[in-house]
């Protein structure tokens, strides 16, 4: 039942909502305003009765009302996160919260936002995205609404239900052998970025892993020994993506040569101090390393940005080969090893860290026709046809 009170010499509102006891200032202490507090408690009986009440009609200068639009939820959901994922995610998620879904929703009131609002708010103006950032937005939204289920303990989720489709994701673009010897023949008076392009090609690291190697991570030069133990995202060093990321194996002879080369360069150089972040995405640790590739100006690589732009968009066009992105060395490793039809599926998900099979096997699975070896022929032979 909602009825009125005095407190310090002044009327406020009491009533329940969302299992809580709301109370809210109405004037000073008069018989006039008594009776109308009176008769406003009973209209708040009725619309509290009924679903219709709305706060922010009623209280628009109310603390409550400000804590109860989806901006202060999605605030306290991007908070949640920054002890959850990496920096990196947070940035992504902050950029599009506040390019999307702030704009459009941050000052409702959470719980006037209907489902039919959000799909053809999708529909009409997020049209212009790609369906995987949509989806991105979508994920944000249906989590910032759990986050209010939850706190207010209510049942329905407006964004429960909504499916965004993504397209069939296209299949590796790989080096042949015939474009990687035309990459490692082309003269370049950059040998850091080279060296570092034919260490990618021939041992299928992830970008962010293959400029983190550090001297240290290097067991046994001559063999070819060597551990990942850290990644660089968006110039923060981390430890690698996954327990199984952190991987220990042997080089083949082409990337040993690669880095036989840069250890002419770097290896005499003196050791640096980098904050690494550890899995928790909490926890830092100092750690002294001497990094195997440098950048012009002698410091570690940040990201792809500089070895594509400075290097290997040109260095491609002068090899005259296709242009693809420095992420696609890791898809030529793993399309190279599987093209032999020798090299088991397990050794290749232990050699670059990756945690599925089956994955490889869906996205890899491709054959390169030009390197690959005659399974007609071969499959005759063995068989005496």
């Amino acid at each position: 039942m909602a009825g009125f009170e005095v407190h310090r010499g002044k009327l406020r509102v009491y009533f329940q909502y969302q299992d809580e006891k709301c109370r809210e200032p109405f004037g000073p202490d008069t018989p006039e305003n008594r009776d109308r507090a009176k008769a406003f408690a009973q209209v708040l009986d009725y619309e509290l009765s009924s679903g219709t009440f709305d706060y922010a009609r009623h209280f628009p200068n109310s603390t409550r009302v400000a804590r109860n639009t989806f901006g202060h939820y999605l605030d306290g959901w991007l908070k949640s996160k920054e002890r959850e994922v990496a920096a990196s995610s947070i940035r992504s998620y902050r950029n599009k919260s506040n390019r999307h879904i702030r704009p459009k929703w941050g000052d409702r009131q959470i719980h006037t936002i209907e489902h039919v609002e959000l799909r053809n708010w999708i529909a009409d103006e997020l049209n212009y995205l790609a369906s995987k950032t949509i989806k991105e937005v979508v994920a944000i939204l249906t989590q910032v609404f759990e986050l209010y289920v939850a706190s207010v303990k209510a049942s329905y989720n407006p964004a429960a239900g909504i499916v965004v489709r993504l397209p069939d994701a296209q299949d590796p673009d790989p080096f042949t052998l015939e474009e990687i010897e035309r990459i490692a023949t082309t003269p370049t008076h950059r040998p850091q970025p080279m060296n570092l392009m034919l260490f990618m090609l021939w041992d299928g690291a992830r970008l962010s892993e293959g400029i983190a190697l550090c001297w240290e991570d290097i067991e046994d030069l001559e063999n070819g020994l060597i551990r990942y133990r850290h990644a660089i995202v968006e110039g923060g060093w981390k430890v690698t993506k996954t327990k199984r990321s952190s991987r220990r194996h042997r080089l083949l002879k082409p990337a040993r040569e690669a880095l036989k080369a840069q250890h002419a360069i770097t290896g005499h150089l003196k050791s640096i101090t980098v904050e690494v972040m550890d899995r928790d995405n909490r926890t830092v640790r100092r750690r002294k390393v001497r990094p195997v590739f440098l950048n012009d100006k002698g410091t570690p690589f940040s990201g792809d940005q500089a070895i594509r732009e400075k290097f290997w968009r040109a260095h491609l066009k002068k090899a005259a080969v296709r242009y693809r992105g420095p992420g696609n060395a890791r898809h030529t490793f793993i399309s190279q090893m599987l093209s032999t039809g020798l090299v088991p599926i397990h050794w290749i998900a232990d050699h670059v860290g990756h945690s599925s099979i089956q994955m490889i096997q869906q996205r890899y699975g491709k054959w390169i026709h030009a390197d690959g070896p005659d399974i007609h022929k071969a499959v005759e032979k063995l068989l005496e046809l």
